[in-house]
């Protein structure tokens, strides 16, 4: 007996020795109540939490159910899809002494870093951490900040998050940490919805907590579309209106207008070669915007955008609805494409890389400004001419890839996706969110052009021309001959919708 007893504690001593080396899956849950309120629990000690934060990125798994509206969130270890903020610099660890879990820290250029929707691996406490019982805890928020970046946290609810992961004595006289609020208030339709670029634009914004109606609408098969994103325990309502008949009824009341209606391109096929057959369908659907929208941001997908925008401000112009500031052509696709490629060069962090993207979103007419990025980095002339011309044409480079079966559909939805996130930002009252866009401008002599561009609640606040200043000779030349190209297919554009117009 005295053996086996022996030998029975010996086996429970090496399963607590192993225990104490195995990762303990972390479980966090946060509901929001009906006024607003977030409570924050956990099943897990607060000291497994630390080794997972990141001290620039917050990276954790996220689940979001539409139960109880507005909705819940569950943080948990288990592989599920991950929300991340990328921001322009080193996040500190917050104080627990301080009443406010964070400050919103970075430079200007944060809003316009990538931010990114990925598929996240288990995550586990720290293998050094010993096995301790679970002790649950919890925090409750009420104060009244806004999650304002929505489905990509900004830095207030990362600030709040990591304060709410370590636990604290509790006493009658601590302050309460900061609080979040979800609140899903604004209605994007997305038209040509059923399309390539349409499905995964469609469900990446019905991931978005900013989102309370998903309108979707295309000539057919939109249907299914909407069937399937419904499905998605997200806030967001979906809705489907197929053909022209129900147009109206799908952008009545909507707050941004989102067109990648068109046909994409194939091998072989030029930006011009698009733009006999994505013409008509821009102006009709821009019409329709007007008669039934006309003060909600519109975002054009559909090329050639540097031809497209100048048609849909015609059409705008003839309507007498006509609002400079809230016309974008979505050239974000050319930032996404600068930085990753940059990064991948330099061997940077992805996160920490920003590469501003001027002129136009197609061809000699895209010009990444990489004397401009950040974080400062040096090329070489041969580096930056390799760099410029991938960017150049990166969309060839998909084409081909895809041997005639696609063009680049999932990355411009991405693309497209994060210019939505910061205009539901900036109508939800975030002072500091930048983009580059294509817009009317007044920073060259063409009357539009791509740059970088503050967003507030009624659409542009501030064109950016200091990106313009101490080019690089480089650039200066890449500058000057993107002008000509730009402004050939600007006037095209404008020719076509008047042209129409004429022959009603």
């Amino acid at each position: 007996m005295a053996s086996s007893t022996s030998f029975l504690v010996l086996v429970l001593g090496f399963y607590l020795l192993a225990s104490s080396f195995s990762a303990i899956p972390i479980s966090r849950t946060i509901n929001l109540s009906d006024e607003g309120s977030l409570e924050v629990s956990s099943n897990t000690n607060s000291e497994n939490l630390e080794d997972n934060w990141d001290d620039t990125m917050l990276s954790r798994r996220m689940v979001l159910t539409a139960d109880d509206y507005p909705g819940s969130v569950q943080l948990s270890g288990m592989p599920a899809l991950a929300f991340r903020e990328h921001r322009q610099e080193p996040f500190s660890r917050p104080n627990p002494s301080q009443s406010r879990a964070g400050s919103k820290t970075g430079s200007k250029m944060a809003a316009t870093s990538a931010s990114a929707l990925s598929i996240g691996s288990t995550s586990h406490a720290s293998k050094s951490t010993p096995c301790l019982p679970p002790k649950a805890f919890g925090v409750n928020f009420n104060s009244r900040n806004h999650l304002k970046s929505s489905s990509f946290l900004n830095k207030e609810s990362t600030a709040a998050l990591r304060y709410s992961s370590t636990q604290k004595p509790q006493t009658h006289h601590q302050p309460p940490p900061p609080a979040l609020k979800i609140q899903a208030s604004f209605k994007v339709a997305i038209l040509g919805a059923a399309g390539g670029i349409g499905q995964p634009l469609a469900l990446l914004v019905k991931m978005s907590p900013l989102v309370s109606d998903l309108h979707l609408y295309d000539i057919a098969n939109v249907k299914g579309v909407a069937a399937d994103l419904s499905h998605c325990n997200t806030p967001s309502q979906v809705r489907d209106f197929t053909g022209n008949a129900e147009l109206a009824a799908c952008l009545k009341g909507v707050d941004v207008v989102v067109i990648p209606a068109g046909v994409p391109r194939k091998p072989g096929m030029t930006r011009d070669d698009l733009f006999n057959i994505n013409a008509g369908i821009v102006k009709t659907l821009i019409e329709a915007v007007a008669d039934n929208c006309p003060d909600a941001f519109i975002h054009i997908i559909s090329n050639p955008v540097n031809s497209t925008v100048p048609i849909a401000a015609e059409v705008l112009k003839q309507k007498g609805v006509y609002n400079p500031k809230k016309l974008f052509g979505v050239t974000t696709l050319d930032v996404v494409r600068a930085n990753t490629f940059v990064a991948q060069k330099k061997n940077l962090k992805l996160i920490d890389v920003d590469v501003p993207v001027i002129g136009g979103h197609a061809g000699i007419t895209i010009l990444p400004l990489l004397s401009k990025t950040k974080p400062s980095v040096t090329f070489t002339e041969q580096e930056a001419s390799d760099l410029t011309v991938r960017i150049q044409n990166g969309g060839t480079e998909v084409v081909e890839a895809k041997a005639g079966a696609g063009s680049a559909t999932l990355s411009m939805a991405y693309a497209a996706a994060r210019f939505l996130e910061s205009s539901l930002r900036a109508l939800d009252g975030d002072s500091d969110v930048y983009e580059c866009a294509f817009v009317e401008s007044d920073v060259t002599e063409l009357p539009f052009f791509a740059s970088r561009v503050k967003l507030g609640k009624k659409g542009v606040e501030a064109v950016i021309a200091a990106d313009l200043e101490g080019l690089t000779e480089y650039e200066k030349k890449g500058l000057e001959a993107l002008k000509v190209e730009l402004k050939g297919s600007i006037e095209k554009g404008v020719a076509f919708a008047q042209k129409q117009t004429v022959g009603v």
